[in-house]
């Protein structure tokens, strides 16, 4: 287990390079998922990121996890893979800020989904987190469906909602598999898990991308792996509490390259529901247990 750092201004600046990798590993897997599907693009980008993982892990010549480490590892990918599936698929079918200020709602449900586990009390606190971060959701959904949109976008804000559901339950153990294992190994057995959870239902849905494809793939595996090594990271060395504010920088990278990329205006009522569920977090983040309740990015998975 990692000591927290003496200075965290530098486990939130080595996280806030983490976010900014993974805001262009999302816009990169949003054109993979409208080109290839998401089951496809989730499942190629995870093998691909399971051999050069898997290729550094055999040349640093680390240890095999324990089997408590690896349950720790399995049970974070069952969630990873069903979760990265629905995100990247809403992806497809929203804009990049409207899906990611939705998906800030994770850490109030990450609250409760302790409350229940962990069997802590949920104090006044997190019932005024729970009001903003619903109220932000209704929002930004409320702004996207009070005029004309196609069925797509709704299947896609549902989808966004069953993410951040999984990605809350990712945060409960996020933070305990950061101190327990090394960053490369966490990228090596994320990567080659996911990929083995998703291929059972490859003779289904799997297709073989053409070779053009192959450096966007191979670019989104990369950042991917970047991102979850930059936040392994700084999630061993500190407080849930102190990394918590990095997060809400993937709504800026994701305003910014969601116009940029894909042409994608940013609505008032994205940046006014996003701020109502930043709040919300932000209460929550401030009530106990504080440690169950580390931020890793949705946009990452």
């Amino acid at each position: 287990m990692s000591a927290l750092h003496p200075r965290p201004l530098v486990p939130f600046t080595i996280a806030s390079c983490g976010i900014a990798s993974f805001a262009l590993m999302d816009v990169l897997m949003k054109s993979l998922s409208i080109s290839l599907g998401a089951y496809n693009a989730v499942l190629w980008r995870n093998v691909i990121g399971a051999i050069i993982t898997g290729g550094i892990f055999i040349v640093l010549r680390l240890p095999w996890p324990t089997t408590a480490v690896m349950r720790i590892h399995l049970k974070r990918s069952v969630i990873t893979s069903l979760m990265s599936v629905t995100f990247f698929w809403a992806l497809a079918r929203l804009p990049l800020a409207e899906a990611i200020g939705v998906s800030f709602v994770a850490p109030v449900i990450a609250l409760y989904l302790a409350a229940i586990l962990l069997k802590e009390r949920i104090g006044k606190e997190a019932i005024i987190a729970s009001a903003a971060g619903v109220a932000g959701m209704a929002v930004i959904l409320g702004g996207k469906f009070s005029g004309t949109y196609t069925q797509d976008a709704l299947w896609g804000a549902v989808a966004v909602i069953i993410s951040a559901c999984l990605f809350a339950y990712n945060l409960i153990i996020a933070r305990q598999q950061a101190q327990q294992a090394q960053p490369f190994e966490i990228a090596f057995f994320q990567s080659l898990l996911t990929a083995c959870l998703l291929s059972p239902f490859a003779p289904w849905f799997a297709a073989l991308p053409d070779m053009t494809y192959a450096p966007s793939l191979t670019a989104a595996a990369l950042l991917a792996m970047i991102s979850l090594l930059l936040l392994s990271w700084a999630y061993a060395r500190a407080e849930a509490q102190v990394l918590i504010p990095v997060e809400y920088t993937g709504f800026v990278w994701a305003a910014i390259t969601g116009y940029y990329f894909f042409q994608e205006p940013l609505s008032v009522t994205a940046v006014a529901g996003t701020m109502l569920i930043v709040t919300g977090s932000i209460v929550a983040a401030r009530t106990k247990p504080k440690a169950v309740i580390p931020q890793t990015e949705i946009t990452a998975v």
